[in-house]
């Protein structure tokens, strides 16, 4: 709920007002601060981030031409729910891409890279005991950067980037699930076995699974919720 959630506004010299607050509450409907069916009652948003209503006015409208925010009629603008059409179109483009990284990070990956993406997904272990599920989806995110950070392809990693902010959603969704830890955990562990091990297919076909099991989990999860 708006009350609880712990975003502000964040202002940059660079940017106009309009832009600081657009990206300000995208954010936080990515990372799940505004929740699937919130209501975006300007005059309550507008106090909590210390601006007018005008700015908030616009970064809805923009956020509805976005697919983020949806206006209901005599109910006004809600965030959008997460649909499985959208999770489909997300996750097909991700394993794409996740495919393509580490068949490319393969050629590169130094003993030190191995060292920080095993550091990495023990630190992801140690986050998962917690309930900070920010905290759990940037540990998630950290060991995955290690690997599109190693393919030396600026493109590619500029694409990912992109989508990045698009999955944080379909992301702390997978994670609400503490049932899930241990299973990301030994996911990461068997890409890394099979990217020691010279496996371009093995790897391939680990990080695929990887996807599948959150595209897997998350329909379930939106299921639930429309039924």
């Amino acid at each position: 709920m708006l009350e609880d959630s712990n975003f502000q506004v964040t202002m940059n010299e660079y940017l106009p007002l309009r832009d600081v607050v657009f990206n300000t509450l995208r954010h936080a409907i990515l990372k799940g601060e505004l929740e699937p069916g919130e209501r975006l009652m300007e005059i309550a948003l507008a106090q909590k981030l210390g601006v007018s209503r005008t700015p908030i006015r616009e970064a809805i409208r923009k956020l509805e031409l976005e697919g983020l925010v949806v206006m209901v009629p005599r109910k006004g603008a809600e965030v959008a729910d997460i649909t499985e059409k959208d999770l489909r179109d997300v996750l097909e483009v991700r394993t794409a891409l996740e495919e393509l990284s580490i068949e490319l990070a393969m050629k590169n990956m130094t003993k030190k890279n191995f060292e920080e993406l095993e550091a990495a997904n023990e630190t992801f272990a140690k986050n998962s005991e917690g309930d900070d599920l920010i905290k759990i989806a940037e540990s998630d995110v950290a060991f995955h950067e290690i690997i599109y950070m190693a393919t030396g392809n600026n493109r590619l990693i500029q694409m990912i980037n992109n989508l990045r902010e698009q999955m944080y959603r379909y992301r702390l969704e997978y994670i609400k699930d503490k049932s899930s830890h241990e299973r990301l955990v030994a996911e990461h562990n068997r890409i890394i076995a099979a990217m020691k091990g010279g496996d371009i297919s093995g790897a391939k076909a680990a990080i695929k699974l990887h996807v599948e099991n959150q595209e897997e989990n998350i329909l379930k999860s939106i299921k639930v919720k429309n039924s």
